[in-house]
């Protein structure tokens, strides 16, 4: 019954939030198949492939894709996605707003901190950025545990977990699961005029899939 309780309630206040709003269902693997995912002209090595989830389609990246003709500046992002727990390597999320390879916001997760033993990594969960001028490590060292934080319950580092992303026109919030309250609340910068969207990850494969966009109007 909690459990229900804390669904309904995002249902209606995301219901609430995005009143006029366009949303579209992205199949991730026919995009793969279509040839619709394009690698940064400074990508090194991006290795896209379908993956072998037996319960969604699914794709697996290594490196960062645009994805063609998907664009986001305002809205709703739902995604599931899947890291590996391999400290210090795994890092898997969505960017936004892009001009370019180098000009975007970004919120992404550290799945080996989601069972982490120490305190304070656990508080680097999730992690909203923005480029060029505000890198994750330039904003945890001018603005400490203010652009991460943990996230409670926090999810199998190795499992599968859903994603809801928040964007209005001054903050980002994210929501893990089913969880009632945002796992982060932050002040958006303002910096990006671009609307390119892409699945973003290390160097170390990540999966994902299910991908919903929801454009306020």
């Amino acid at each position: 019954m909690k459990r229900l309780k804390q669904i309904s309630g995002i249902f209606l206040f995301l219901l609430s939030y995005t009143g006029k709003a366009q949303t579209t269902h992205y199949n991730l693997v026919q995009k793969l198949r279509d040839g619709q995912m394009i690698a940064p002209k400074i990508a090194r090595n991006l290795t896209v492939r379908i993956t072998d989830s037996t319960d969604r389609p699914a794709v697996s990246l290594q490196g960062n894709a645009w994805l063609k003709d998907v664009t986001f500046t305002n809205g709703r992002i739902e995604i599931d996605l899947r890291g590996k727990n391999i400290p210090g390597q795994s890092f898997i999320g969505v960017a936004f707003s892009a001009q370019n390879d180098s000009d975007y916001e970004c919120l992404y997760f550290r799945p080996f901190n989601f069972e982490s033993s120490d305190s304070l990594h656990r508080k680097h969960m999730v992690q909203y950025m923005s480029l060029p001028g505000h890198e994750w490590n330039i904003l945890r060292e001018t603005h400490p545990l203010v652009f991460e934080n943990t996230i409670f319950p926090a999810p199998d580092p190795t499992r599968w977990f859903h994603a809801t992303i928040i964007a209005d026109s001054d903050s980002i919030r994210v929501y893990v699961n089913a969880a009632a309250e945002p796992c982060l609340r932050v002040k958006r910068f303002k910096n990006h005029n671009g609307e390119k969207f892409g699945l973003w990850c290390s160097d170390l494969s990540g999966d994902f899939a299910n991908l919903v966009i929801t454009k306020n109007e």
